[in-house]
């Protein structure tokens, strides 16, 4: 999952004019924050006609940690430097190539104190400066989202994209309407809500293999809820790989993973027991982990187990339930392709330590985030579509229902 990084974190505060209202700061008119050198001029009150704009007020409160920059119009910034106030920390930045604007080199921190002062030439040679002391959104006053899937990669055929918001969002028009994501492919992609602070996007069938997928994220200034503004500015690609979507078959135990259209591999797994079923339905490999602890307890199974080094698993829910290499059967009467004797997870045959030649490590090596897992035939009830990445399960009818767009 991804957390907004430096470049992710990406804040109008509840002063959101003052973004819009730009500090313009010229040579002369008495401002406290702004002068010039006093040479040059034509006698008439009129100064070399350079004017600094700082995106961020003096004093304001609330700033974007986005939109913070310099701009000058009637002539070329000479300097500009950006520290933070409580440390004198400098902060980067680089002057345009045509000196006409400077932004910093990395986005700001939320709940900031700031100090910027910029110099620039005015075509007469006349200097002018202007300076501002101002503070970015708090945490308090702004909400960001945790998405996936992450920047570049190149995910299975299944893979929403999926947005947890760390505040409540009380205008989920506002908010979706920040968000846009298409397809190279020309599928059609919806959001729907799950609750308060989940939205997940995705087309009516599986994302076609090969294609390109761009996220669009423009929640900078947007008011999620009363007085909460997004801070995110970002876009976001990612490739949708090969086509694979394994079938698990618990009257068989057995499954079938079927790659482009063509079955690839038949092998034997190990479901749910008639105590602990699996779920069925479409279910999405969200996380892989080359090995992992279980421990019964995290899922309310008192001390049925703890196994601290479990081989190959891929999670299929966020309740629990994984596709993972299984050691410990019993080695005289082994359970795939005959009977369940999980706790609710699909087993397949492996060695402690992950590194054996086995049915696991094979379906792990060939398997990628985003890759559909089905399961039927299974007795338990079909999974929960907000557990895990698994809004398949709904109808088209029933995801374009709960989109707020």
């Amino acid at each position: 999952m991804t957390t907004p990084d430096k470049t992710a974190r990406r804040v109008l505060g509840t002063c959101a004019a003052l973004v819009v209202g730009a500090l313009t700061l010229t040579a002369c008119g008495g401002s406290a924050t702004a002068k010039d050198d006093g040479k040059g001029g034509d006698g008439s009150g009129r100064t070399s006609g350079a004017t600094i704009v700082i995106s961020a007020k003096d004093g304001s409160s609330g700033a974007s940690i986005n939109s913070t920059g310099v701009k000058v119009d009637g002539g070329d910034l000479t300097a500009v430097t950006m520290t933070v106030a409580e440390t004198g920390q400098a902060v980067p930045g680089d002057i345009a190539a045509d000196g006409a604007s400077w932004k910093p080199k990395e986005q700001l921190e939320r709940g900031t104190k700031y100090e910027i002062a910029a110099k620039a030439k005015g075509s007469d040679g006349r200097t002018t400066t202007a300076d501002s002391t101002f503070t970015t959104v708090s945490t308090e006053n702004s909400f960001i989202g945790t998405y996936t899937p992450d920047d570049g990669t190149t995910v299975g055929v299944g893979m929403p994209v999926s947005f947890t918001f760390d505040k409540a969002i009380s205008d989920r028009k506002a908010v979706q309407s920040g968000i846009t994501v298409t397809s190279s492919s020309g599928q059609e992609v919806v959001g729907h809500w799950f609750g308060e602070q989940r939205l997940d996007f995705r087309p009516e069938e599986y994302w076609k293999a090969g294609s390109k997928v761009t996220l669009k994220i423009d929640l900078d200034g947007v008011e999620g809820a009363n007085g909460v503004f997004g801070v995110q500015r970002k876009t976001v690609t990612f490739t949708i790989g090969r086509s694979q979507v394994s079938t698990v078959d618990v009257n068989t135990q057995t499954m079938t993973v079927e790659r482009d259209g063509k079955t690839l591999k038949s092998v034997p797994i190990s479901a749910g027991s008639a105590e602990f079923p699996t779920y069925n339905g479409q279910m999405v490999i969200s996380e892989k982990l080359k090995e992992t602890r279980m421990n019964s307890q995290t899922v309310d199974l008192a001390d049925a187990y703890d196994i601290p080094d479990v081989p190959h698993a891929m999670r299929l829910t966020t309740s629990g339930t994984f596709l993972h290499g299984n050691y410990w059967y019993n080695k005289g009467n082994p359970p795939f392709g005959q009977q369940g004797t999980s706790h609710g997870c699909v087993g397949l045959q492996d060695v402690q330590g992950a590194q054996g030649d086995t049915t696991a490590k094979w379906f792990y090596d060939n398997s990628l985030i985003g890759d559909v897992v089905i399961v039927k035939n299974s007795p338990d009830k079909s999974v929960a579509p907000d557990n895990g990445l698994n809004g398949w399960n709904l109808p088209w009818s029933q995801w374009t229902a709960g989109s707020a767009a």
